[in-house]
């Protein structure tokens, strides 16, 4: 037998990976283990979305990430091969975010790229090495490996199966997928092409019986095109990229000049009953797969993954109880299923071949979006939808509080300051407090006492544009999520909340396992 590893992930997909490089960061061992040869082969997920660029900086890789895709700036929507709106990106997120755009940066090469930040980190990635069967105990889960025929049995303290649809993990606990699948039929081609919908931008394309995406590929000027294979095209046989190049191109205004992959695929919507399982765990496609609305899959694995690898480094450190690890389920299985029911209604409705759905996609959205999307606030709205920030735990079991618009669950807005912003200090992946204003000597006090690093930021346009609240105290999370919103400086209020859930302090979860103790963050003096 193995000698124990506090984590095995199974799975070396986006969402592995991760979730390996973040506990790497927080000086967590960890071992990764994946049944494939090595990193993918094909593009297959394109989108990274803003929220997942904000994770990454904090993980020390958003600057590498934003270099190596392509920078969507613009979203096109044309009907019936005619274009009807376009949207500025830039205009729409610039105050929101440091990445105020949609990237395309191809699954096979971004995963090389996580590949490679995980060696530098210390973890290479076992490789053709898969699991086939686990068993719990009170003190953690023996695994049984096989590799090359050879079969290995390795303990852990926690199991965490990043392993796609089919996952191994998910099987052996024996834990449902309930969902189901769609009708139609869609293509997926990477191409050469020329004409109206070429270049760094993305592009929506709609008919009475057709829909297609245009958007960047790789740096080489190659374009995906995704689509629904229209309804003349016999749906059960083998489809050849012929069979839908003269849809594809009518709609998109463009013209194919080479083709360098083609595929035909189906779409499944599908959530697991449980995220949790004693010490086993299910993220990403393990654990929810998506109808692809919005480009959301590929991005909410890797939100999971930063949702747990925090929690899992500060239980393995000592640094909080093991009850903290069951808010990874409470708050990613209930965003899932949100997540899934939007978008598989939207994919419905777009898709839909009788009347509602041409009345959709050659009325509704090609005439009444665009005047919608007139009014800044919609642009704003829309751009934090799309891009993951709205995502929020204000239901979850670590929020508490509000000040100004800000709650206890939301994403510590953004706000970008003369000298930087409030995203840098959020690389310490810990516990710190957040004040744009002045801080009393009463909280400094008390964040020193329970080793809480506390930042103050100058109150200004900007923090209060971001819906902060001048004086008020944020207890930020090591995902840059807001735990504890105070709209007054309340000592006693903040430490109420951190032994309600023993966090942040000498004292919290098993003592002796890695906890630096009292002061190891320091207090900060005010940014300017």
């Amino acid at each position: 037998m193995a000698d124990q590893a506090e984590i095995l992930v199974v799975g070396a997909g986006p969402t592995g990976l991760v979730l390996a490089l973040s506990l790497a960061r927080q000086g967590v061992p960890c071992r990764v283990v994946s049944r494939a040869e090595g990193p993918g082969t094909a593009s297959r997920a394109m989108i990274v979305h803003a929220r997942t660029l904000e994770l990454y900086r904090a993980l020390g890789i958003g600057d590498a990430v934003s270099a190596a895709g392509i920078p969507a700036r613009s979203v096109f929507l044309r009907e019936a091969g005619d274009e009807v709106l376009r949207l500025d990106l830039a205009d729409l997120g610039t105050a929101l975010s440091p990445y105020p755009y949609i990237l395309a940066f191809p699954q096979d090469d971004h995963e090389r790229l996580l590949v490679a930040a995980l060696r530098d980190a210390g973890v290479a990635v076992e490789w053709r090495t898969e699991l086939v069967g686990l068993a719990q105990d009170g003190e953690g889960i023996t695994a049984t490996l096989r590799r090359d025929g050879h079969e290995e049995v390795a303990r852990c303290r926690w199991l965490c199966g990043c392993d796609g649809a089919r996952s191994a993990v998910r099987h052996a606990l024996g834990i449902g997928f309930p969902g189901g699948d769609y009708d139609q039929r869609f293509f997926v081609a990477d191409v050469a092409l020329t004409g109206e919908s070429a270049g760094e931008r993305i592009t929506a394309c709609l008919g009475a019986r057709e829909l297609c995406l245009v958007l960047p590929v790789r740096r080489t000027g190659q374009h995906r095109l995704i689509g629904l294979i229209p309804g003349d095209v016999p749906q059960d046989a083998p489809i050849a990229f012929e069979a839908v190049r003269g849809h594809a191109e009518a709609l998109a205004g463009v013209t194919v000049e080479a083709l360098h992959w083609f595929s035909t695929y189906r779409v499944h919507h599908r959530v697991a009953e449980r995220f949790q399982q004693g010490r086993a765990f299910l993220l990403g496609d393990a654990g929810h797969i998506h109808s692809p609305a919005g480009g959301q899959g590929m991005n909410t694995g890797i939100g999971d993954a930063v949702n747990l690898g925090w929690k899992l480094a500060q239980v393995a450190r000592g640094r909080a109880p093991a009850t903290l690890l069951d808010s990874y389920a409470a708050e990613r299985l209930a965003f899932a299923r949100t997540l899934v029911g939007t978008t598989d209604r939207m994919f419905r409705a777009m898709v839909e071949p009788g009347l509602s759905g041409r009345v959709l996609r050659t009325v509704l959205v090609p005439h009444l979006l665009p005047a919608a999307l007139g009014f800044r606030a919609a642009r704003r709205a829309f751009f934090r939808a799309l891009s993951q920030l709205r995502i929020s735990y204000r239901d979850g079991p670590l929020a508490g509080g509000a000040a100004g618009e800000v709650h206890g669950g939301d994403r510590l807005p953004w706000v970008r300051h003369v000298a930087g912003d409030n995203f840098e200090p959020l690389a310490a992946l810990d516990w710190q407090l957040h004040v744009y204003g002045t801080p009393a000597p009463a909280l400094r006090e008390a964040a020193e006492a329970r080793g809480l690093a506390l930042l103050a930021f100058p109150w200004d346009p900007a923090a209060a544009a971001a819906g902060l609240a001048e004086d008020a105290a944020y207890l930020v999370r090591p995902d840059g999520y807001v735990g504890l919103a105070m709209a007054q400086q309340d000592p006693a209020v903040l430490a109420a909340w951190l032994d309600r859930h023993g966090l942040a302090g000498p004292t919290a979860g098993r003592p002796g396992a890695g906890d630096d103790g009292p002061g190891r963050a320091p207090v900060h003096a005010p940014c300017r």
